[in-house]
């Protein structure tokens, strides 16, 4: 147990990002991609028409929750909050502008421009990670979590 967060399941998020990682590695690797969803969700949507190939497009985004559906039925019950559908639609909305805006989304920028040190993606993930703070401190004051 960490002491501060009982709940904290440090191996389950080692292990997880590993995968993530290697993940990244193997789209990098194997089709010289960025592993960024949200890039990957407009190419499988057929909202963009370049990037990877939109056979694996659609595959990383329907293995997305699939691996989730899996991970879920072979282990314990893990608790999930959520907050009212209204904050889930506009938070949406929002990630999907700024992610327009910022030429990626965080498993791009975060996990593959953080490792390859492009200042792009440090700065931008530095605005998301401040924003998270912002938006929980927010949400906290209004009452949603």
């Amino acid at each position: 147990m960490i002491p501060g967060f009982p709940e904290a399941q440090p191996v389950a998020g080692l292990i997880g990002g590993l995968m993530i990682g290697l993940a990244a590695a193997i789209m990098l690797l194997g089709l010289g991609r960025i592993a960024g969803v949200s890039g990957l969700a407009a190419r499988a949507t057929g909202l963009a028409t370049s990037g990877a190939p939109r056979a694996v497009a659609v595959a990383f985004i329907v293995g997305l929750p699939l691996g989730a559906l899996v991970v879920a039925f072979l282990s314990n019950d893990v608790p999930a909050r959520f907050p009212a559908p209204g904050f889930l639609i506009v938070g949406g909305l929002i990630v999907g502008f700024g992610t327009r805006l910022g030429s990626g989304c965080t498993s791009g920028h975060g996990v593959c421009g953080v490792s390859r040190l492009s200042r792009r993606s440090i700065v931008a993930t530095t605005l998301f990670i401040s924003s998270g703070f912002v938006t929980v401190a927010l949400m906290r004051l209004a009452g949603a979590l």
